[in-house]
């Protein structure tokens, strides 16, 4: 069984200025790649989970973000991390691109991308968890039945979630930034 730490994309590998598809835009969030060895010193695989209505909304191409998905993934190789997988949803329902335009299982808090994981890993969801910097990230996590979220968000005194509470099976945890969220991984494991 495979202990996964699924993460968010934007706001949390990189700083979330909207809309990215360039890599000239694409500024990593300072602390990622320290946080990304510990998940890996601990044995988490990690596997990237990414809402993209970019695409939907007709600001970029999946093909302009999978160029920079490989970009993105060459520079964390060259720090010797390992990201297994990277899962997008491309689909919004007011999209103005037709075949974008619908509700989808994939779009986060919905699973899809996690059951899309699935098919690749044996998931441990008992000792698997979610880092992300919206709501709907963590409840992702909680509906998927992860053990842990973490949401990284500077406002997070504005922050309530209303479908669910921490409880033995899903515990989730509020952080400013990733360098907090480092200690508290050292501290569960």
């Amino acid at each position: 069984m495979d202990k996964i730490a699924f993460l968010d994309r934007d706001g949390i590998i990189n700083y979330d200025k909207g809309y990215i598809f360039k890599k000239e835009d694409f500024l990593f969030r300072k602390g990622i790649f320290k946080l990304c060895k510990q998940l890996q010193f601990y044995n988490y695989k990690i596997i990237v989970i990414t809402n993209q209505s970019g695409i939907a909304r007709g600001l970029y191409t999946e093909l302009q973000f999978k160029k920079l998905n490989d970009w993105m993934l060459n520079e964390f190789t060259k720090r010797s991390v390992l990201i297994d997988k990277v899962f997008f949803c491309p689909y919004h329902p007011d999209g103005k691109i037709k075949k974008y335009k619908l509700n989808s299982d994939l779009r986060k808090p919905n699973i899809g991308m996690i059951k899309e994981a699935e098919k690749f890993h044996q998931i441990d969801f008992k000792r698997s968890l979610i880092i992300g910097d919206k709501e709907t990230d963590i409840e992702c996590g909680h509906n998927a039945g992860l053990r842990y979220g973490f949401l990284i968000n500077k406002n997070f005194n504005n922050i309530h979630f209303s479908n669910f509470k921490s409880n033995q099976k899903f515990n989730y945890y509020i952080f400013s930034n990733l360098e907090d969220l480092s200690k508290k991984i050292e501290k569960l494991n």
